[in-house]
């Protein structure tokens, strides 16, 4: 009985399995009406409803923005009788981010967005518009797709007809569809719908309507944000924990800064020598470093508050803004170096001072906002960087919890001298070396400064700061650094001391290791360590670095016939019937690669697992790679436009092609989707979706061609 019910629960979870990649998505749906606005003018409303999650791109996506995702477009049937007015607009909640993964920015819809299109007509007749659109989530998107509505427009009556469909049903639109009406019943008209089943022929895409344009991504459509849309996460945001650390590392490098660091023992020595009892002091001590972090804390969220989470956010990818905070850390590296000193108004510091000679409570409250005022020339830059670096979470508490850990950090050393005082005999003396730490800190907000920069060029694609160029520049600043550390050279504020200490010494060379580690990213090497950091690979003079010297092989000609250089330079097929053809000559399985421009988890296996040496060596040698890219606008040739079941029209483009492949063949339509096969589509293991862990990867890689090789 325990046998059969092992039995059963493992077949349970090898068909749950199979179902997990053999689902189709379907996460839009969309509705249509006409409205009759005078005797002879009509608004079209065509209305998309999305899934939680999901988003739908505006009609302005990619104009100049560099973003891979497919903007939605409209193609309205020729017809003399109807005159399109004005633009198309759009009535949702636009959000246009960056997209740091693919480094360009996107605008698009989700929960539900409304696109509205005016149309004059002569007399009673019917208008029809194609509709191309794609959706997609924070892991990746679907092949575009298209739906046709048909309206009967009759002027001088007043008539709005609405219905609604499911994006992804085939299903006619009298079967599936209920017409209702919205004002006067006697002026119903019915409203057919071709499903985008290939019933209605379609003209080209360029086809205008009674020689007018229909330009849909022009600059002057209106964008109405007054539906409510609940924003999707952004993955590639630092999580609290991170902006902690964060916060807590900036609030460490304060301590040692010269505004501060003599402060501990003074501060540390007033309260115990003022005291009458040991507790007395330690309660004071615990009471100024609390104070500290109710500052810090409250500033983080006073600035949350006035801007919001969601403006935050947006100014931290806003290309002017990026710009401005180039601007800002260059002065701050500049201060740092000991050119001059950024200081708050004396007044605010000496209204505090004399607050804190009030003793008691408020006392002490007061002498720690003394500190935090006398100390804004050394901890501003480093507040500032922290609080930039925080917005990115793009959520209400972020600023808060980065003020949190940096000023535990800072109120940690008051609190922990006043309880163990006998520690302040191992703390080293002031001197030249906190200038030191602060003049480093001066090179490293310069280094900042260029990714700030870096963000702006991404988003405009102006190429100021291509990877090459940036990691140039950051190999000289940190070279220069390393220089600075072991005494090569001083600066204005430095003492004349010629010895440096072993810590000192450490530092140098760790920085130095670092400028090492980068030099090979100037000829194409991935520099894992900086990914984020440094503009993307493909954002480059050449996409292998200086002299094409990145990759696996540069030789064009040890490429199979109809091969192309795919991520890391792996020899890939395009075209599923070249790579069988290739793969029956060398004895290979084929490795289908269902993939897209604009999926983000795809990006995420090719950067991190794919780009480990022994996948790429398998993907090379062991396998015959074919990346069929579902979303790809190439146009087919005429031959191949023929009439597929599963998308209920006739194929268009490359992107359709591989799209109802994937669809017929493997019952998906999510990517990405890996599958090790023959020529006759036996499977030699479970297909594999997103996986980021390259022992598991590689096992799966294993199990496949090993499979592949015992049946032949």
């Amino acid at each position: 009985m325990v046998t059969g019910r092992k039995i059963g629960l493992t077949l349970l979870l090898i068909v749950l399995h199979f179902f997990a990649f053999s689902q189709i998505l379907n996460p839009i749906k969309w509705t249509s009406e006409s409205k009759q606005i005078n005797d002879n003018t009509f608004e079209i409303h065509m209305t998309a409803i999305l899934e939680d999650t999901w988003h739908v791109y505006s009609t302005k996506q990619g104009d100049d923005s560099g973003g891979v995702g497919i903007p939605t477009s409209f193609t309205w049937t020729d017809n003399k009788d109807i005159k399109i007015v004005g633009e198309i607009q759009e009535k949702g909640k636009l959000l246009d981010v960056f997209n740091e993964l693919i480094s360009a920015r996107e605008q698009y819809y989700g929960g539900k967005v409304t696109f509205i299109q005016k149309v004059e007509v002569a007399k009673a007749t019917k208008a029809e518009v194609e509709i191309m659109f794609q959706v997609c989530n924070d892991e990746g998107c679907l092949a575009p797709d298209y739906k046709t509505f048909s309206f009967d427009l009759k002027p001088k009556k007043s008539t709005t007809q609405n219905k609604t469909l499911d994006a992804e049903e085939g299903d006619s639109a009298e079967d599936n569809n209920e017409l209702t009406s919205t004002t006067d019943d006697s002026n119903d008209s019915s409203t057919e719908e071709s499903d985008a089943d290939g019933a209605v022929n379609l003209p080209a895409p360029d086809l205008s309507s009674a020689n007018q344009d229909v330009d849909n991504t022009s600059e002057s459509a209106s964008i109405e944000t007054n539906v409510d849309v609940k924003e999707p996460s952004n993955k590639g945001n630092r999580t609290f924990w991170e902006i902690f650390i964060f916060g807590f590392l900036g609030g460490f490098a304060a301590l040692l800064m010269p505004c501060i660091f003599p402060m501990i023992p003074l501060t540390v020595s007033m309260f115990t020598k003022q005291s009458k009892t040991r507790s007395s002091g330690i309660t004071k001590a615990l009471i100024y470093g609390i104070s500290i972090i109710v500052i810090y804390v409250a500033l983080g969220l006073v600035i949350t508050a006035i801007f919001g989470p969601g403006a935050l956010n947006a100014l931290a990818t806003n290309p002017w803004v990026n710009i401005a905070f180039f601007v800002l850390f260059i002065i701050f590296a500049i201060s740092f170096f000991g050119a001059f000193e950024i200081t708050l108004p004396s007044k605010w510091v000496n209204k505090a001072d004399k607050g804190a000679d009030k003793g008691g409570l408020i006392g002490i409250f007061f002498m720690a906002l003394t500190l935090t005022l006398v100390s804004f020339s050394c901890t501003g830059p480093i507040i500032g960087t922290l609080l930039v670096e925080s917005a990115n979470t793009g959520a209400l508490l972020g600023p808060a919890i980065g003020m949190f850990g940096f000023s535990l950090a800072l109120a940690l050393p008051f609190t922990l001298f006043a309880i163990f005082p006998g520690w302040l005999n191992s703390l080293p003396s002031s001197g030249g070396w906190l200038n030191t730490v602060k003049v480093s800190l001066g090179f490293i907000e310069l280094a900042f400064a260029l990714k700030f920069l870096s963000n702006a060029d991404l988003v405009w694609q102006a190429h100021w700061l291509e990877r090459e160029i940036f990691l140039s520049i950051w190999i000289g600043i940190f070279f220069v650094m390393g220089l600075y550390l072991i005494n090569a050279f001083r600066l204005s504020l430095d003492s004349d001391d010629n010895k440096i200490g072993v810590p000192r010494l450490m530092f140098a060379i760790l920085t130095f290791v670092f400028v090492f580690y980068m030099i090979p990213g100037l000829w194409g090497a991935p520099l894992k360590l900086l990914s984020g950091l440094t503009p993307p690979k493909n954002y480059a003079e050449s996409p292998t670095g200086f002299f094409g010297g990145g990759g696996l092989t540069n030789n064009a000609s040890q490429l199979p016939e109809n091969a192309h250089y795919g991520p890391h330079q792996i020899p890939a097929f395009y075209d599923i019937d070249d790579a069988f053809a290739y793969a029956k000559e060398v004895g290979k399985p084929v490795m289908i690669d269902f993939t897209g421009d604009a999926c983000a988890n795809c990006r995420k296996v090719e950067d991190n697992v794919w780009s480990d040496p022994r996948v790429m060596a398998k993907l090379s040698d062991e396998v015959v790679l074919a990346s069929l890219y579902v979303d790809r606008m190439i146009e087919l040739p005429e031959e191949e436009k023929v009439y597929s079941e599963v998308k209920g029209r006739k194929l268009r483009t490359i992107g359709d092609k591989w799209s109802a492949y994937q669809i017929e063949k493997f019952q998906s339509n999510s990517q990405p989707l890996y599958i090790i096969v023959d020529e006759d589509l036996t499977h030699f293991n479970e297909p594999m979706g997103t996986e980021l862990n390259i022992d598991t990867y590689l096992q799966w890689m294993d199990e496949g061609i090993e499979n592949f090789n015992k049946s032949n």
